[in-house]
Formats: structure tokens, sequence, C-alpha cells
């Protein structure tokens, strides 16, 4: 959708160097600020990782421990190393 805003031409001035710095456009400038501050008002958090568990039985007993050697050792079983 097309719009027509009024800008000063002194914040239109640094906008555009801003663009040309960042090898981008203004248009590109505003969307990203625009984005960035309807985010922020609607209260958008940062982002959550989804529960994405496999069946929900936990840890393969093997790797019940923990510990990152024995999950390194398990990972790399067979290859070779």
């Amino acid at each position: 959708m097309k719009t027509t805003i009024e800008i000063p031409d002194p914040l239109l001035a640094e906008a555009r160097a801003m663009a040309a710095r960042q090898n981008t456009t203004v248009k590109a400038l505003v969307e990203e600020a625009l984005r960035r501050f309807v985010a922020q008002k609607t209260g958008a958090g940062p982002f959550k990782l989804r529960k994405a568990s496999f069946c929900g039985r936990g840890l393969h007993p093997e790797a019940e421990d923990g510990s990152w050697a024995r999950i390194r050792h398990l990972i790399y079983e067979g290859r070779g190393t």
C-alpha cells in the first residue's frame, strides 16, 4: 500500500545518508523502524522456543548423566575417531 507522510528535511537527509551507508533504501529504513516501534508498543516479548520434546520420555538412558563428554562420545561413536 502506498501512503504519503511528511518528514522534516533534516531528518530525511539523515535517513538518506544512513540508507546510503547501509546500502539500503529510505523505504526499508522506515519499514524496519515502524516494525520495531509497533512490536515494542504491542508488548511483543523476546523469542520463545516452543516445546518440542519427542514423546516426553526424556534423555536416552545412556545419556542420563548429562555430561558433555558422554554425550559427545555417543554422538561420534562408530564414526572413526
